[in-house]
């Protein structure tokens, strides 16, 4: 029979002594940072509805994807500064992709049609930076990875808003729980279709009553899709176009998102704009991708990273590098084919203009002008760039709110 002796003084105050750091630990790590939106009843803990998943990456510091890939020139270190910062202060690890200047590109490298001139210096090396971080995520057979322009910002609740955006995937793309019969695998009928057999409807489905779905076993994002389009210039929702592949026309619709700007606050490049038109206020919807333009920001698998550099980087150079990844996820320009492409309307990453003159906005278009007094960021409530400063000093209120809703008398 073994007989236990009881503890001594030294082990008492050693075991003391470990609790104690284990709690100062606890409590440092939950009311410092922004990983989950930190401690407090603050306007950050109030916003998080749900409790953090004990295994969901999206909360980590590569948001649930491998890598997170910046791609901007290493001349413009005010940019690189900048995007340091913001990840600091939002628990984000980057990872910096030089760009690329046109002019160094050689003609014989960049893959031409017959009777097609060189496209613009600065169309040519954004068009190589992006190709430069696609082929490492092939080469380096990463499973998935983020890829941002350096002048991004994103909001403070980015991590909560790709929690819910991965709910809103799961729902379109991962095969259903229980079906109700052997012909129902997804609840978005138009998905994984055949066009031929494609049910000429739009399915609908309210962010509050998500069908349940399988775990996705790859990606917290689901397992099926190329290509995330998460920062754009606008988008559309996906309708049968002429001579273009039929896509997916399943949506999901988050209404009252607290994060979305009032509507007047809102724009697209793509016309009409039906998220404001067809919406009521402070609506952010997910689903299939068509007519993406600007890559501010989006995310693709392994999968897709090796189909977009076959299709983008292997065949004809004919337009800019957006307009390139629109005929990827859309498919019907020279043959090429669609692929599994989701988005958000307003997406999560806004180019910043900074203080400063308005010449210094890009490295590919002409951006002449004045000076700029205040710094801006489109269509992000929230700015991680514009509230710096109370990020550094630890607050988690009274933020700065881009787009305040007008106060009701």
């Amino acid at each position: 029979m073994i007989t236990r002796q009881p503890p001594t003084k030294v082990q008492i105050l050693v075991g003391a002594t470990l609790t104690s750091l284990l709690l100062l630990f606890f409590f440092h790590s939950s009311s410092s940072g922004l990983d989950g939106f930190g401690g407090g009843q603050s306007e950050l803990t109030q916003f998080v509805r749900k409790v953090k998943p004990p295994n969901s990456d999206i909360f980590n510091s590569t948001l649930g994807f491998e890598k997170i890939f910046v791609i901007g020139l290493p001349t413009r270190t005010d940019r690189r500064d900048g995007m340091i910062l913001q990840a600091a202060v939002t628990n984000i690890e980057l990872n910096f992709i030089d760009g690329v200047k046109g002019d160094t590109v050689p003609d014989k490298a960049i893959p031409i049609g017959k009777d097609q001139s060189r496209l613009k210096d600065a169309s040519i090396g954004s068009w190589r930076a992006h190709m430069n971080a696609v082929q490492e995520i092939v080469r380096r057979n990463l499973s998935s990875a983020l890829i941002l322009e350096d002048d991004v910002d994103w909001d403070i609740r980015l991590k909560q808003q790709l929690y819910d955006f991965s709910l809103a995937s799961r729902a379109l793309i991962q095969p259903l729980s229980s079906p109700s019969s052997s012909a129902e695998k997804y609840a978005d009928p138009t998905f994984n279709q055949p066009p031929d057999s494609m049910p000429n409807v739009i399915p609908t489905f309210k962010f509050d009553q998500l069908p349940s779905t399988i775990p996705p076993t790859d990606s917290p994002y689901g397992d099926d899709w190329d290509l995330l389009w998460l920062g754009h210039c606008g988008v559309t929702f996906p309708v049968d176009r002429p001579n273009q592949a039929k896509l997916p026309k399943g949506r999901v619709v988050r209404l009252d998102d607290v994060t979305v700007p009032p509507k007047n606050n809102l724009w697209s490049l793509n016309k009409p704009f039906t998220l404001v038109k067809d919406y009521p206020e402070h609506t952010r919807a997910i689903h299939h991708t068509q007519e993406g333009i600007c890559s501010p920001g989006y995310a693709i698998s392994q999968r897709g990273a090796r189909k977009l550099l076959y299709e983008v980087a292997l065949k004809e150079v004919t337009d800019a590098f957006d307009i390139l990844l629109r005929f990827f996820c859309d498919g019907g320009k020279a043959d090429r084919k669609a692929h599994k492409c989701l988005t958000v309307q307003p997406g999560y990453f806004q180019h910043h203009r900074a203080v400063g003159p308005t010449s210094h906005a890009g490295d590919i278009g002409n951006h002449k002008g004045k000076y700029r007094e205040k710094g801006l960021t489109d269509m992000i409530r929230w700015s991680v760039r514009l509230n710096l400063e109370a990020l550094m000093e630890g607050k988690t209120e009274g933020f700065v709110d881009q787009f305040p809703d007008k106060k009701k008398d």
